[in-house]
């Protein structure tokens, strides 16, 4: 007779773990808040205000740029960007975006236009991302 109603017990706990506390997925404010950053992130780097930029990363964000090593801090990665070239197009495209309480994770791809002094041709780059965010006090989601 247990043999027969072990799955709907299994079921049911099942249900209740999943209704028990932990933290609430994404809002769509939340949703919301991290797709402005996105496109503020993209408007400040085509504009080449670089601390604006870096101020989208927590104090003791990591950044890992392709084929370097990693830099760690918000004042690092500012001064790693003010030696990045003029990007005149940037498009950022979320893929995915899923978190839980103050994490969230974004994945996505980017297109972008470089304009390196001396380099005859603009430069089209295209790539992926994935980031991590923390949500602030403010209700801002910055890069960690």
């Amino acid at each position: 007779m247990l043999s027969r109603k072990l799955p709907a017990l299994v079921g049911l706990a099942l249900t209740v773990t999943a209704c028990q506390g932990g933290p609430a997925m994404l809002s769509d404010a939340d949703a919301a808040a991290i797709r402005a950053g996105s496109d503020t992130f993209a408007e400040n780097v085509v504009s080449g205000n670089r601390a604006a930029v870096a101020a989208l990363y927590t104090e003791d964000a990591t950044l890992m740029p392709p084929n370097e090593a990693a830099i760690q801090g918000r004042a690092n990665i500012q001064a790693w960007m003010e030696a990045f070239p003029p990007v005149t197009q940037m498009d950022l495209t979320i893929e995915e975006m899923e978190g839980r309480g103050d994490m969230a994770f974004v994945r996505g791809t980017f297109t972008m236009t470089l304009a390196p002094e001396g380099v005859p041709e603009p430069i089209q780059e295209r790539g992926k991302y994935l980031e991590i965010r923390k949500k602030q006090a403010d209700g801002s989601w910055l890069m960690t």
